[in-house]
């Protein structure tokens, strides 16, 4: 029987990162680089909920799936996967989303990109699917294009993999998820 998840992930070793975000971060350095006021390791402490933070992030949840029109990168490209922010025409997939949710967050909210993770998960269906974790005093919550609300980490369906590291946005670590069980050996 799986163990019951508490309010926050619990984070492994350091693993590979996706692919299409090694792509993005050659292109958007700056935002896979430690911040600046940083030192080098050192993690930034989970924000701190207040009503008008919880506003903001469920607002722009909201806005960013409304706002994007669900499109793969095969037809918006002609490749199998490709991170970026959703073009003008405001078409993209799950990882534009999230990219695009973390980038107006952060500008609007100034919540550090530390406690703004980009997260691969697998859904109930095997498909992998890429969404936002947001670190907070109280737990650890995840914004979705599959679903409008802003919930606890614990409460989605999905099998979580691995995560942007808390201290360098360049990193990953995989996510040791209570509800998975591993036979064998998994292939990132």
């Amino acid at each position: 029987m799986a163990e019951a998840r508490g309010p926050f992930m619990v984070v492994g070793v350091t693993t590979t990162p996706p692919v299409g975000h090694r792509l993005f971060c050659h292109t958007h350095p700056d935002e896979c680089r430690p911040a600046s006021d940083r030192v080098a390791g050192q993690t930034v402490e989970p924000v701190k909920l207040t009503p008008e933070l919880i506003s903001a992030v469920a607002e722009t949840n909201a806005e960013i799936n409304r706002r994007i029109t669900a499109k793969s990168d095969h037809e918006l490209y002609g490749v199998e996967e490709r991170w970026t922010y959703p073009p003008e025409s405001n078409e993209g997939d799950c990882e534009d989303y999230a990219l695009l949710k973390r980038k107006i967050l952060h500008e609007r909210t100034g919540i550090d990109l530390g406690n703004l993770l980009l997260t691969v998960v697998r859904k109930r269906d095997g498909e992998g699917h890429a969404i936002l974790t947001l670190r907070t005093q109280r737990g650890e919550f995840i914004l979705d294009n599959l679903d409008r609300r802003v919930v606890a980490w614990r409460d989605t369906p999905y099998r979580f993999l691995k995560r942007q590291s808390v201290a360098d946005p360049g990193r990953w670590n995989r996510v040791e998820d209570g509800n998975a069980v591993l036979v064998g050996s998994v292939k990132d």
